[in-house]
């Protein structure tokens, strides 16, 4: 704890800082609770992104021995951007994905097996679904260290500055008490005295 001054002026500032630290505790208290369920929320979305990538290779599964043949997919599809904005939450700022554009070929259909547009719309799904995740989990990333931050701001007003503070104030209060009682005292002593020196 830190050595503080046992003055009337330290009393004030110990309670504009007890005043403040109240007041700011329920705004830190609610950015925590908002950050905690958009993790839920945010975690929830992984997850479904996740199965959603899944079923598609699922899907696929049944007739990926196609993709056995000597062909070269990405020759005829690349990811040319990827659009994204930034959001806020909880003060937070976010990549938000806007779009992912593809760059596609169309390819001979002559030279090339007739399942290479279905294995194309495939691989551009599970190529977007990629980056969907991508992007969530660097949002989840910067929730989390927010949170985290929040979460120890939380604990060092509700832990340590509320509790100082009350303590200083209590000790201040007595040292001021103590000094006014003993100014009492000392005054009444002099008035005594000097009674005593009249009579």
């Amino acid at each position: 704890m830190a050595k503080i001054k046992h003055t009337k002026n330290e009393l004030k500032a110990q309670r504009d800082g007890l005043k403040r630290f109240r007041r700011y505790l329920p705004t830190l208290q609610l950015k925590k609770q908002q950050l905690q369920m958009e993790m839920r929320q945010l975690d929830q979305r992984i997850e479904e992104k996740a199965a959603e990538e899944r079923r598609l290779r699922d899907d696929l599964a049944s007739w990926v021995k196609l993709y056995s043949e000597p062909i070269d997919l990405a020759t005829y599809l690349h990811v040319h951007e990827v659009k994204t904005s930034h959001g806020n939450i909880a003060g937070v700022t976010i990549p938000v994905l806007n779009e992912v554009v593809f760059e596609r070929l169309t390819p001979d259909l002559y030279e090339t097996p007739p399942w290479i547009d279905d294995g194309l719309d495939a691989a551009s799904k599970l190529l977007r679904l990629r980056i969907e995740w991508g992007i969530l989990q660097e949002q989840h990333r910067l929730l989390a260290e927010e949170l985290r931050v929040t979460s120890q701001r939380v604990n060092l007003f509700e832990k340590v500055k509320i509790p100082e503070a009350r303590e200083n104030i209590r000790v201040i209060r007595i040292f001021l008490g103590d000094m006014q009682t003993s100014e009492v005292a000392r005054g009444k002593i002099a008035k005594k005295k000097s009674v005593g020196v009249d009579t």
